[in-house]
């Protein structure tokens, strides 16, 4: 389905419109119970934002990946449980089984994806070794060829929803590197798959998490995703757009920021005139302003050099860089609004937007798909590969050593 131009910002208006109403008035509840309620799912599934992103062989309507992270930009407005979900929904939710899954998992799962029929959780982290290489959940083969996972997963997003989960383990251990992780479609139903209850969050409330332990998971061989050894290149290469998800996100939330305390500004009156006329505030806002237009230049960069190739030289790299400089964003623009909102903007209710909410569910920006360590860390990587110099596909900019 190809929507005109008018059509499709007449869905980007109307996804706002949800996230700033409905959204809002659940999200009440929401904060007491941590659970979304059922009336959510149905209005996402109603309004298609579960299918928007999915490519038009599986039900979806196609978009592009700028168009993808346009109408993230919206609904990341508002409440940030919401965000998380709609989030994955639109990204890792199903592009991980169309990128590297079997052709047989694709055709009974994919079409799924478009009414929420089948919603999945990524699980790659563990309380014991992190992120990376040095993971612990196994997946040995049996006699017959299937595979055998032994293991736990912490810090995992959506359990309360989901029916499946991507699942990283060690199918080498022998091997040092990356080569001794590989990727599997695991059902959450599967004998031996437990979920483990955790903590409430400090915000983006209602996005249910939990860890979990797989104790003799058997899986038939069309379970593993790409071929043996590829896990981490499953994981990275996922993780790598979802991060820049992650900055549009930052960016929906940073921008909304903006508006509200521009809205203060202008009604807010002391010693005879409005806060807004006052030279302290407006440098406050034009720093806002302009860390927001850099982070929104980034986003549509990486989504014109995703677009020309998912899986283009300086796609990690621009990745990582989104997310990081959107940190940077978000805490300048999060503290700002707070000190132009002063006393009042630390309550729950304000008549100006939720600004006690979005102070909180902005901090976990630090955390999903890498912290910001992690992020140099890629980053620092890949400038040693290519010199410092990054390529700009839409653009004649010649950039370093590239002349």
């Amino acid at each position: 389905m190809k929507l005109t131009e008018k059509e499709f910002r007449e869905f980007l208006k109307q996804v706002r419109e949800l996230a700033e109403g409905p959204f809002e008035e659940m999200q009440k509840e929401v904060e007491v119970t941590n659970k979304f309620p059922q009336e959510f799912i149905d209005m996402a599934i109603a309004n298609n934002l579960y299918r928007y992103a999915l490519p038009e062989e599986y039900g979806g309507w196609g978009f592009n990946e700028k168009q993808i992270l346009q109408v993230q930009e919206e609904f990341s407005r508002g409440p940030g449980g919401m965000r998380m979900h709609l989030h994955y929904a639109a990204d890792l939710n199903w592009r991980i089984l169309d990128d590297f899954g079997c052709d047989e998992l694709k055709a009974e799962f994919m079409p799924q994806f478009a009414d929420k029929s089948v919603f999945t959780v990524f699980a790659l982290t563990e309380q014991t070794g992190g992120t990376g290489a040095d993971l612990h959940t196994t997946a040995v083969k049996d006699e017959n060829g299937n595979w055998v996972l032994n293991g736990e997963k912490w810090l995992i997003s959506h359990t309360d929803v989901a029916q499946y989960a991507y699942v990283i383990a060690v199918t080498d251990p022998e091997k040092s590197g990356d080569e001794r992780l590989s990727a599997f479609w695991v059902p959450m139903d599967a004998e031996g798959f437990e979920l483990v209850p955790m903590p409430h969050m400090m915000g983006c409330r209602g996005a249910g998490h939990a860890g979990f332990k797989m104790t003799n998971v058997t899986l038939p061989p069309k379970c593993l995703l790409g071929a043996e050894g590829e896990g981490m290149k499953v994981a990275m290469h996922s993780l790598a757009i979802s991060r820049v998800h992650i900055a549009d996100s930052n960016l929906g939330m940073c921008q909304r920021m903006l508006e509200i305390s521009i809205a203060r500004a202008r009604d807010r009156v002391t010693f005879g005139k409005p806060i807004m006329q006052r030279q302290a505030i407006k440098m406050k806002l034009a720093n806002m302003a302009t860390m927001i237009h850099a982070l929104r230049c980034m986003v549509i960069d990486f989504a014109e050099e995703y677009e020309k190739d998912p899986m283009g030289e300086y796609i990690a790299e621009k990745a990582a860089m989104c997310k990081l400089f959107s940190i940077d964003c978000t805490r300048l623009v999060s503290d700002e609004m707070l000190e132009i909102f002063g006393g009042d903007g630390y309550f729950e209710d304000s008549p100006y937007g939720p600004t006690e909410r979005l102070y909180r569910d902005c901090r976990a920006m630090w955390l999903e798909e890498g912290a910001p360590t992690v992020q140099r860390i890629t980053i620092a990587r890949e400038l040693d590969k290519h010199n410092g110099v990054l390529e700009y596909p839409e653009s004649d900019w010649i950039a370093g050593t590239n002349l």
